[in-house]
């Protein structure tokens, strides 16, 4: 490990150090208040301060930390759908689709409107939204099946035919194959994907990380088939006045699965 005032790594010596680090037991954890607190403990240990990992003359190499037994998503990245100029968000779904807000005439403005959906795959949402894979069209859509919508929506149901009718949505939200695989694959580059059970002890959280997987050549087949196996989620999160932006999100422990290559370095 060398470098001007920069730690650097040789993937060998980042492996030793990831064993040495798990063979210490309990850490504490070096920050507060934070979701990324394993990911931001295990740098402080390795002394890299960013989740790109520093290793020299070769592909870009990612860190990624999670803990155990959370059932929490994990956002891959932003990306709203195509043709952007539609802004399907604000027009579309908001406009036509939408619900009164929770706390429409309180926080927010009386007519505030919502749609908030995290959708897969592999079955609708309690109002009638799944995404569909088109390989043909080499496009990942946003479908909506009336039929799927559940009884406790009915009266939503109901404003949405009389603003747009029952049918399919027109046009269809998608992402295409191309710029989709592009932006996944500037995300999801090689990483060391390394896992921790947690415990608090005098209000301080406690990391042991257990297992590490090094994993190589993001798959952007596995990735659809993910999303159609409903492990991979669309996240439209918007309100009248404010989209949080549409995000493609990961259920925990299936990393693994976007990848060709994956090798065990620590076992659990």
């Amino acid at each position: 490990m060398s470098g001007a005032g920069v730690k650097t790594y040789t993937k060998d010596e980042l492996i030793e150090k990831l064993k040495e680090i798990s063979a210490m037991g309990w850490v504490s954890s070096s920050r507060s208040g934070n979701n990324g607190n394993v990911g931001n403990t295990l740098e402080d240990l390795l002394g890299i301060t960013e989740n790109n990992l520093p290793i020299p003359n070769a592909t870009e190499w990612e860190l990624k930390a999670q803990r155990m037994n959370t059932t929490s998503l994990t956002t891959l990245f932003h990306t709203e759908p195509s043709p952007k100029a539609i802004k399907f968000v604000p027009h579309l779904f908001l406009k036509l689709y939408g619900w009164k807000h929770k706390e429409a005439g309180k926080k927010y403005p009386a007519n505030e409107k919502s749609f908030r959906q995290t959708i897969h795959g592999l079955s609708a949402s309690d109002r009638g939204f799944i995404v569909k894979i088109d390989r043909k069209e080499k496009k990942v859509l946003i479908s909506f099946d009336s039929s799927k919508v559940s009884e406790t929506h009915k009266s939503w149901l109901n404003e949405v035919n009389k603003k747009v009718g029952l049918g399919e949505l027109n046009p269809q939200p998608y992402w295409g194959f191309d710029d989709l695989a592009n932006k996944a694959g500037t995300k999801l580059i090689n990483c060391f994907f390394v896992k921790a059970e947690t415990k608090t002890e005098n209000s301080v959280e406690l990391f042991h990380y257990k297992s590490a997987l090094m994993l190589k050549k993001f798959s952007f087949d596995k990735f659809l088939e993910q999303i159609e196996k409903g492990n991979i989620l669309v996240d439209f999160d918007a309100r009248t006045g404010h989209n949080h932006g549409t995000k493609f999100r990961l259920r925990q422990n299936c990393f693994p699965f976007l990848y060709e290559d994956a090798k065990e370095i620590i076992k659990e």
